[in-house]
């Protein structure tokens, strides 16, 4: 075989080992959110959590299909863990379903069951943009505070 058919020969058997070989696979970025919850009138329920990094499906996050949406027993609500979250921008919406209906309850138009959202934005007339409740996320674990709010 000539020199430079065989250098052809070992330059090919190189590359096809090469793209046999695994490729080197880069961890997974992930963190966790620990959310302490302050302000519960009551052990009754559930608090409904919905973690969104789509504005427009924040605070009600039932039709956003890549939303983390976590039912925890009010009796256990102090501390709740989002495990596993990729980095990226997100907010946090809570309801404290008392009655367990898996909703938010109204009477007139106004809330008659508990809620929460990250930063703890001002309460006006409706839910806060997501602008307001926005945090983000990075390869670290984080924690942040929510204060529940009950209008009636």
């Amino acid at each position: 075989m000539p020199i430079l058919g065989a250098a052809s020969a070992l330059l090919l058997a190189t590359n096809a080992s090469a793209s046999e070989a695994p490729a080197a696979v880069a961890p997974a970025l992930s963190a966790s959110i620990d959310l302490a919850i302050t302000g519960l009138r009551s052990e009754k329920g559930n608090v409904l959590v919905c973690l969104s990094a789509n504005p427009k499906f924040f605070p009600d996050c039932s039709k956003d299909k890549n939303a983390r949406k976590l039912k925890v027993s009010a009796t256990k609500a102090g501390s709740i863990e989002i495990p596993d979250v990729k980095p990226g921008t997100y907010a946090v919406a809570l309801v404290h379903d008392e009655n367990g209906n898996g909703k938010m309850d109204l009477r007139l138009f106004l809330p008659r069951e508990g809620f929460g959202f990250s930063r703890n934005p001002k309460i006006r007339m409706g839910p806060p943009k997501f602008k307001s409740a926005q945090f983000t996320v990075g390869k670290d674990n984080a924690q942040y505070s929510v204060k529940m709010k009950y209008i009636l």
